[in-house]
Formats: C-alpha cells, sequence, structure tokens
C-alpha cells in the first residue's frame, strides 16, 4: 500500500482530467498524501474547489504567488514528495517537459525535482501518433521517466485508438509498482514479449503460437521485485501485466525500434518469439485468387533484435537474457545460441507439441550460463518468472 507516502500530483489540461478526481481519491484510500498541481488549462476541466476537496489540501496553480513562495517555494515543492506523477499528461506537457521547458509552476517542478516522475499520457489518437510526440515519449523515456499507459478506445472527439488516459486504477498499480521496496527497487528492466505479426496483405500475416504468457509472467514478477519495467509486447493472446510501462508493437521492425527507444536498462530480457522472416514487399491489397496460380511470397530476414542488443558497443544493458525456444537438440542448439548471439544467459525449452509448452500454462526451462546448464523442473509460468526475477536480482547487486 502506499501508506505514508507522498504523491505530488500534476493535473494537466484534457478532458481526462476529470479521472484525476478518482485518481486522487484511490491514493487517498491507500495512505497516500497527495499535494494537487493544477495547470491553466486544467482548470478549464476540474475546478481548484473539487481537486483541493478530495486531496484535503491546498491546489498549487501559479509559479508567481509570492505567499507559497515564502511558505514553500517552487523548489522544495518540487522535491518533498516520493514521486510526482503527471495525469493528464498532454502532449503539451510532454513537449515542455522534454524539452526542459519551464514557463509555469508545472513544467518549473518538473525540471527542477530530483523525485522520480511518472506521466500517464492523454490526448488525440492523431496527437499520440504524430512523430513529434514519438520523439518526446522517447526522450523522456530515456531519461527514466515512468509511463502509464495510453489505453485505446474512443475519444471524446469521435476517434478511435490509442490515447486515453490509463484508469485511475491502473495508475495506483503504477505507483504502487514504483514505489516498492524489493531487491530491484531503482533498477530499469525491458521485457519483450509475445509473437510479431509479418503482413503479407493487409488482412493476412505469418505469426507463430506464442501466447505471451511466459513474458507477462516475467514482466509481473520483476516488477512485484521492485523494478521499472518496460514491458515491449508483440500482439499477444494474454493481457500485459500490471504496473508496467506498455510498448505495443507488432512487427519485427516496430519491436527493435521501441527495444531501442526503451534504453538505456539494466538489463533486458527477450522473451518475445519474434518472426525471423518478413515477407518482401507486402501487397498493399488483398492478394485474390487467379487463374494463373498462387501467388509467389519472397522472404527477407527480420532484424535479430537479442542479437543486436548483445553485441551493442555502447549502451548495452549489464544482463542480457534471451530464450531459445526449440524441437529438437534443444540444449546444444540453446548453448550455440548464447555464443553466436553474445547474450549473458538463455532460457532453453522444448516447444514440441507434445509438449504442450507453446501457448500453455507450464513450462520446463534449462537456464545456461558461462557456468553451464542448470535444469530447472516443469512448473507454472509464473513460478519460472518469480525464479527468474530472483536470479535477476541476486545477479544486479
Amino acid at each position: 500500500m502506499l501508506a505514508g507516502k507522498h504523491i505530488l500530483l500534476i493535473i494537466g489540461g484534457g478532458i481526462a482530467a476529470f479521472k484525476s478526481l478518482d485518481l486522487i481519491r484511490r491514493l487517498r484510500e491507500r495512505g497516500a498524501e497527495v499535494t494537487p498541481v493544477l495547470t491553466r488549462a486544467g482548470t478549464e476541466f476540474v475546478t481548484p474547489l473539487s481537486v483541493s476537496a478530495l486531496a484535503g489540501k491546498k491546489v498549487f496553480r501559479d509559479l508567481f504567488d509570492l505567499g507559497d513562495e515564502a511558505e514553500m517555494g517552487h523548489i522544495q515543492l518540487s522535491r518533498v514528495a516520493d514521486l510526482v506523477v503527471v495525469a493528464p499528461a498532454t502532449a503539451d506537457l510532454m513537449a515542455k517537459m522534454a524539452q526542459g521547458h519551464a514557463d509555469d509552476l508545472a513544467s518549473t517542478l518538473l525540471l527542477a525535482t530530483d523525485t522520480p516522475v511518472m506521466i500517464a499520457p492523454a490526448m488525440n489518437v492523431r496527437m499520440w501518433d504524430h512523430a513529434a510526440t514519438q520523439r518526446n515519449l522517447a526522450v523522456l523515456r530515456g531519461d527514466g521517466i515512468s509511463v502509464v499507459g495510453p489505453n485505446e478506445g474512443d475519444m471524446a472527439c469521435g476517434e478511435f485508438g490509442p490515447g486515453r488516459m490509463a484508469e485511475p486504477l491502473e495508475i495506483v498499480v503504477a505507483v504502487e509498482t514504483r514505489l516498492a521496496d524489493g531487491p530491484l527497487k531503482g533498477k530499469r528492466i525491458l521485457v519483450t514479449s509475445g509473437p510479431t505479426h509479418e503482413p503479407i496483405d493487409p488482412v493476412r500475416y505469418i505469426a507463430n503460437r506464442s501466447s505471451g504468457a511466459q513474458g507477462a509472467a516475467i514482466g509481473q514478477a520483476l516488477a512485484a521485485l521492485g523494478a521499472e519495467v518496460i514491458f515491449v509486447t508483440g500482439p499477444a493472446d494474454v493481457p500485459p501485466p500490471a504496473g508496467v510501462q506498455v510498448v505495443r508493437v507488432q512487427t519485427a521492425d516496430d519491436m527493435l525500434r521501441a527495444v531501442q527507444d526503451a534504453l538505456p536498462v539494466d538489463a533486458g530480457v527477450f522473451a518475445a518469439a519474434v518472426a525471423d522472416w518478413r515477407v518482401e514487399g507486402a501487397s498493399a491489397e488483398k492478394l485474390k485468387k487467379s487463374k494463373d496460380g498462387l501467388p509467389t511470397l519472397r522472404f527477407a530476414e527480420n532484424p535479430d533484435i537479442l542479437k543486436t542488443v548483445s553485441q551493442m558497443s555502447e549502451g548495452r544493458p549489464g544482463l542480457v537474457v534471451g530464450f531459445a525456444a526449440e524441437t529438437q537438440d534443444v540444449l546444444a542448439h540453446a548453448a550455440a545460441k548464447r555464443t553466436r548471439k553474445g547474450c549473458d544467459w538463455i532460457l532453453a525449452n522444448d516447444v514440441s507439441p507434445e509438449t504442450g509448452i507453446m501457448g500453455g500454462s507450464e513450462n520446463a526451462v534449462t537456464l545456461i550460463t558461462a557456468d553451464g546448464p542448470e535444469d530447472w523442473p516443469r512448473m507454472g509460468k509464473q513460478a519460472v518468472a518469480d525464479k527468474l526475477a530472483a536470479r535477476i536480482a541476486a545477479a544486479l547487486e
């Protein structure tokens, strides 16, 4: 829970600001003290009175309020919290944060703080997808700022897509995870999960049977030990874990870019079942049956994400963990893969159809390190994840 924790909540100017009222209530229910900062634009959506009533505290709004400067000062206000939460984080606020602007109380606090910062983005889908916003997001992640959401769904403007602010309870879980005490507190860990979908045409794609269950379990286990987890997932069957930064991708190229944007990290766990090949020159239109016979598909090799990260000359994570899903000569192929890719550890598992592991609830792995193989008994995927997370925590001490 959050008893005794102090949250500085910055409320940006967007329709999602109404969710900040419930967020304050949920945080206080768990024992947190919430100091609210309301931007000028935020007052167009929620009133200072409603925010103050729920927080049980005065709302801070003006950088040049001389009384507040005498009492506390914007520098002190920025540093007395355990966590700074920006919800909603509008495109404008994200741009200010990324570029270091400080022209109002909120942006000045964010520039002056030495406290961890978490943002919950909320904006129109086109604004979220815009190259400038994605550049700013990459900068903020690189600066160590945690991100929760956005979710996909209907917008107040009538459009549909990513850009909805995460729900208050999702943000609360992320806050609890970020402030959790554990052996991985202060560590930033990247996890890839799920399959990738490589398009043939607009309606068909190449994929595999990965459910994403093992990757999701690993992300949850690492977060439970206090890690800040960046969870890059393909179109998996299982939902992502709570309390992590979720980055959704489709293709191997998408996943590589997301991984590179997430760096630097202390460790990387590459559990995704990335497609080895893609169709070269995927059709922009649905392929039709033809009297001329079957279409010819030419394949191109996808980027090797594990190898790319393992062999980085600069910015390589201190620990890189890969997976080797094999159907024959499992240990030999996995050991060779570890050497070939250059990762530190590799978890080998037999995914032959008769094992029921691919898409199932259990796994049986062998951890291969520089010290040799270590067989783990068959167990549930969450148990595998918990054991791996404990080993990672010990390695990063």
